[in-house]
């Protein structure tokens, strides 16, 4: 299995919306779309696409922040967003886009890489914690109607 790693480009903005909607299921394809074209051209995101035997198999979103939760440098590299497709989990390809966000992130000048998952995402804070991630804080939001 041969897994190709590339930054994202508009020929790929398909694909990557239908990650997306694997990320944030409950989200309107309008939500989903609104900022992709923002994110391609902004010089502090980046989105990465992993590639087995030129099928799509999973995304990574990464950014630069001022700030991360648990982090002491700044800016921080971040992972705003991560999917793999079910047939190509535990495969190598989410590592493969982990280590491309970071070498990217490197590369803006960061040390330090953050990330975040929902509390109940118990997979997702093992491919975490396999990949090298402590985890540093939790966090419950609460809302009030007024």
């Amino acid at each position: 299995m041969q897994i190709e790693i590339r930054k994202v480009t508009s020929a790929e903005k398909d694909a990557w919306l239908q990650m997306r909607k694997g990320v944030w299921p409950e989200a309107t394809d309008d939500y989903l779309l609104y900022d992709m074209d923002e994110i391609l051209a902004s010089e502090i995101d980046a989105v990465f696409m992993a590639f087995v035997d030129g099928k799509a198999a999973g995304m990574i979103e990464t950014s630069t922040r001022e700030y991360a939760e648990g982090c002491e440098s700044s800016p921080v590299g971040y992972i705003e967003a991560w999917f793999v497709e079910g047939e190509f989990r535990k495969t190598g390809v989410a590592g493969e886009l982990v280590q491309a966000a970071e070498n990217w992130a490197r590369e803006k000048g960061c040390i330090e890489m953050g990330s975040d998952t929902w509390l109940e995402n118990e997979s997702s804070i093992r491919a975490h914690e396999k990949l090298g991630y402590k985890e540093v804080d939790r966090l419950v939001h609460f809302v009030k109607q007024l």
